[in-house]
């Protein structure tokens, strides 16, 4: 059995191809797993760490700006799009995989469109409430369209039923207790707790009104608070907080190594709203304040968000709407009526796709015994 995946450009991309890819491999240790990315982003980084057969091909996206620098990039990346369907099938001629699944970014595109061509059998996993160019794309075409959220449907033609898979979470991230997880962190009372980060180069706008709500509880000893400043955020977030006596009850880290302990210690997190981060808030069955980012394609972040809203485990704020009055109007609202954080919480835990690993495996099987 030879699995191929292609995708990448982001994490939220390349992590489920990953975890899929891993779940594999446990089931059947001697399944062959090739990845196809490009050789510039984060793929190149991380699929070689985990060992699979790893080949690139160069492709981009076109600008939707008529601008002159973005006709000179549209210009380059019609080229880049007819040498990798080229690149492509002499990739997939050569190692010759039962079932291509590809899993978002431009780089699936040409190489599920050409194994379709060859047909070799094709399936697609869309992360997001709102697809993205390239799912739209591929979807009318393949032998499965898996979704992560039953929302995405709507903005698919499609030729038959979807699958809803949910999307793939880190096991580490439910194996520990919340109790377990404070212990861990040396919190020895009942306090709640929140857990606030804007990635992992930060979030300039989370940092500022984050930093805001820590001057406002600082002192109150009501709440233990972890904040991730991100790479890009830290000196100018402490420089904020000048002249603060921080509370011991107040962690301001730059990054979080050990968000599996963090998050399970957590009552409230703020955060983005990329799609894998709420797969593992539903997982964990956190209440949430979501920011979704306003810098990402077709704000697809905002439709994740709305998701968890309509269930009721999430309160949305839209990052023109931020502020330290509002985020802070929220917070003390959680603070003063914890049944309603506990409802949030339960409403996490009932969305949440337990198994979408298994899910999504046996849709390969599937297309693999049908072959």
């Amino acid at each position: 059995m030879h699995i191929l995946f292609a995708g990448g450009g982001t994490a939220g991309h390349i992590n489920p191809a990953l975890a899929v890819a891993g779940y594999i491999r446990e089931k059947h240790p001697d399944a062959h797993i090739s990845y196809i990315g490009t050789p510039d982003k984060l793929e190149a980084k991380l699929v070689p760490e985990k060992g699979y057969n790893f080949r690139t091909i160069s492709v981009a996206g076109f600008q939707r700006e008529i601008t002159v620098e973005g006709i000179i990039k549209n210009i380059s990346a019609l080229k880049k799009a007819v040498t990798a369907s080229v690149t492509a099938k002499k990739i997939l001629k050569e190692i010759q995989p039962d079932v291509v699944i590809g899993t978002g970014g431009y780089v699936s595109g040409p190489v599920l469109r050409e194994a379709a061509k060859l047909g070799i059998k094709t399936a697609i996993h869309e992360q997001n409430a709102y697809p993205g160019v390239t799912t739209k794309m591929l979807a009318p075409n393949v032998d499965a369209v898996m979704l992560a959220m039953p929302e995405a449907e709507k903005f698919l033609k499609l030729k038959k039923k979807p699958f809803i898979t949910g999307n793939p979470v880190r096991q580490e991230l439910l194996k520990t207790t919340r109790e377990e997880a404070r212990k861990k962190l040396g919190i020895n009372d009942d306090i709640p707790m929140i857990l606030s980060f804007g990635g992992s180069l930060g979030a300039m706008k989370i940092n500022q009104t984050v930093s805001e709500l820590i001057k406002w509880h600082n002192n109150s000893g009501r709440i233990h608070h972890i904040h991730a400043t991100g790479k890009s955020g830290y000196d100018e977030f402490m420089q904020s907080l000048e002249g603060v006596n921080l509370s011991e009850k107040v962690d301001i880290r730059e990054y979080i190594v050990d968000m599996d302990v963090c998050m399970a210690a957590a009552d409230i997190v703020i955060c983005r709203a990329g799609a894998i981060t709420l797969s593992e808030l539903l997982a964990c069955g956190k209440a949430s304040i979501l920011i979704p980012s306003p810098y990402v394609a077709e704000n697809h972040q905002y439709h994740n968000a709305m998701t968890l809203k309509r269930i009721g485990a999430a309160e949305v704020i839209e990052e023109k709407d931020l502020s330290d009055k509002k985020l802070i109007e929220i917070v003390s609202e959680f603070m003063e009526d914890k049944q309603k954080l506990v409802q949030m919480s339960q409403a996490a835990a009932n969305g949440a796709i337990m198994d979408a690993n298994e899910r999504i495996y046996e849709i390969i099987m599937r297309l693999y015994t049908n072959a």
